[in-house]
């Protein structure tokens, strides 16, 4: 995936995530970056690029809540 549209699609996450935990965008990106899913979003081979943000948000909350 190309980089612009690799950083685009962490930034939406990082806002979807934002909303959903009411948290400042800064922590968003945080935790995004110190996660599991933010290894293998990074990973072009493990495919979740290509998932939508809902869906990769969706699996962020899940790897949070078994935190």
């Amino acid at each position: 995936m190309r980089d612009q549209v690799f950083w685009r699609k962490v930034a939406r996450i990082a806002a979807l995530l934002s909303d959903r935990l009411e948290i400042d965008a800064e922590e968003a990106l945080d935790i995004l970056y110190n996660s599991h899913t933010y290894e293998l979003l990074a990973n072009p081979d493990s495919g979740l690029q290509l998932q939508s943000d809902n869906y990769i948000l969706t699996d962020l909350i899940r790897e949070l809540s078994d935190m």
